[in-house]
C-alpha cells in the first residue's frame, strides 16, 4: 500500500484551527499524514509553486476558501482559478458563507446555553461580522471563544445545521483523494 498524504491549504488562523481541531482528525484513517497550512500571508506564485510540487509527489490536497462576496460557488471558484496557477477547479472546496459559520454549526442547544449564546438553526450565512456580535463579554478574545466552541463541537450537530459543512464531511467519509468538489 502507498504512503497517502493530503495537504488541506485554508485561509487563515481561524480556519487552521478548526481544520487542525475537527477535520484532521477526521481524515486520520484516510491518510498517512494530514497537513493543514495557510496561505493567507503566501505570494500566489509560491502557492501555486506549492500546488505543483504537492503533484509531483502523487500527493493529494485541497484548496478551502470562504464564498464571500461572490454570487455563488461557480464564481468563487473562478475567481481562485483566475488567481492561483497549478490548483485543480474539483479540489477548491468553498465554505458558505464563512469558517465562522462552521464553527457555530457544531454547537447544540446546551453547548448555545453554556457558553451564552443563542441557538442557531442554520449557520449557511453566518458573517466574520455576525458571529464576533454573538461573543459574550467573559471571553476575553475572539480566538478564546473559538477555542471554546471547539471544545463543545459536534460533528453530527454541524451537518445538520450547515450544508456545505455537510457536504464536506460527507467527501470526507468518501475519501477525498483523487476529487473533491463542493456540489452544492
Amino acid at each position: 500500500m502507498s504512503y497517502r498524504r493530503l495537504f488541506i491549504w485554508v485561509e487563515g488562523g481561524d480556519d487552521l484551527r478548526f481544520f487542525d481541531r475537527i477535520i484532521k482528525p477526521m481524515l486520520k484513517g484516510k491518510y498517512d499524514l494530514v497537513e493543514v497550512r495557510s496561505y493567507a500571508k503566501l505570494r500566489k506564485e509560491k502557492i501555486s509553486s506549492f500546488l505543483k510540487s504537492i503533484k509531483s509527489m502523487k500527493a493529494g490536497y485541497i484548496y478551502v476558501t470562504d464564498i464571500n462576496d461572490s454570487p455563488c460557488i461557480t464564481a468563487r471558484k473562478q475567481e481562485i482559478l483566475d488567481e492561483v496557477k497549478n490548483v485543480d477547479e474539483n479540489r477548491i472546496v468553498v465554505v458558505i458563507k464563512e469558517i465562522e459559520g462552521w464553527y457555530l454549526a457544531g454547537l447544540g442547544i446546551r453547548q448555545c446555553k453554556d457558553l451564552g449564546i443563542c441557538t442557531l438553526n442554520s449557520t449557511d450565512k453566518i458573517t466574520k461580522e455576525q458571529f464576533d456580535g454573538l461573543i459574550p463579554r467573559e471571553f476575553y478574545s475572539r480566538i478564546n471563544f473559538m477555542l471554546e466552541i471547539l471544545n463543545c463541537f459536534s460533528i453530527s450537530v454541524a451537518k445538520q445545521k450547515n450544508r456545505s459543512f455537510k457536504y464536506f464531511t460527507e467527501e470526507c467519509d468518501k475519501g477525498i483523494s483523487g476529487r473533491v468538489s463542493t456540489g452544492r
